[in-house]
């Protein structure tokens, strides 16, 4: 968050593009000001957790409801705005998590990577939907699990996106791209993210969209049905 954070807000300001984060509520306390300069351009905070070394699973519903709970209103106090999408940390979820999420006012949750469109879930009180989330563009598995090189994270999002590019004159398709400060903010790694998201904005018809954003334009259109 010194360095890399940086850089990759650069990058991102030069395409137009405002993130999506999914926060962990402690780095309102120890970086506020990487919290801030995304309040002031306007990017939406997903409740993370309130670290990321520790998932839901495993919780009682107690300590588990309370953790959302408190993810929430942290961030709504340092940004203004309570988070309306959920990322759990590490994808990670109880069989209540849905439920628990839905019963504290979150909308949508990012951890079922399952489609390439916002779909509805299940829960057993008020709304839910799944909105596209990615483990295969992500730099986590790409780079330190699979030690894609810079060339390769550029191709893989390009062919990710051009598929999706065609798929998606027919209906509209979600492109997510999950990036860590400290993997792509690398130098050599932010030189090739910055010519995939060049050639990304560069086409026709292509929505640069936060995570509520596009829940809302999907609720629309399933509403117009």
């Amino acid at each position: 968050l010194r360095v890399g954070f940086w850089r990759l807000t650069q990058i991102l300001d030069k395409y137009g593009v405002r993130a999506t984060v999914a926060l962990n509520a402690e780095v309102c306390d120890r970086y506020p000001a990487v919290v801030q300069a995304g309040v002031q351009r306007g990017w939406e905070f997903m409740g993370h957790g309130l670290t990321n070394s520790r998932p839901l699973y495993g919780m009682e519903e107690p300590e588990e409801r309370e953790t959302i709970e408190r993810t929430l209103e942290r961030i709504a106090a340092a940004t203004g705005q309570r988070p309306r999408g959920w990322l759990g940390p590490s994808l990670a979820e109880t069989l209540r998590t849905p439920d628990l999420l839905a019963a504290a006012g979150v909308e949508y949750v990012a951890d079922w990577c399952a489609d390439d469109q916002p779909f509805p879930l299940h829960v057993q009180g008020g709304t839910l939907y799944s909105v596209p989330y990615t483990i295969e563009l992500n730099d986590i598995p790409m780079v330190l699990q699979h030690h894609y090189s810079g060339e390769q994270m550029y191709a893989a999002i390009r062919d990710q996106f051009d598929v999706l590019y065609h798929e998606g004159a027919q209906s509209g398709r979600v492109m997510a791209i999950a990036l860590h400060p400290f993997i792509t903010g690398v130098p050599y790694r932010a030189k090739h993210f910055d010519q995939a998201l060049g050639y990304v904005a560069g086409h026709r018809h292509v929505w640069l969209a936060t995570g509520a954003e596009i829940l809302d334009a999907y609720k629309a259109q399933a509403a117009a049905r």
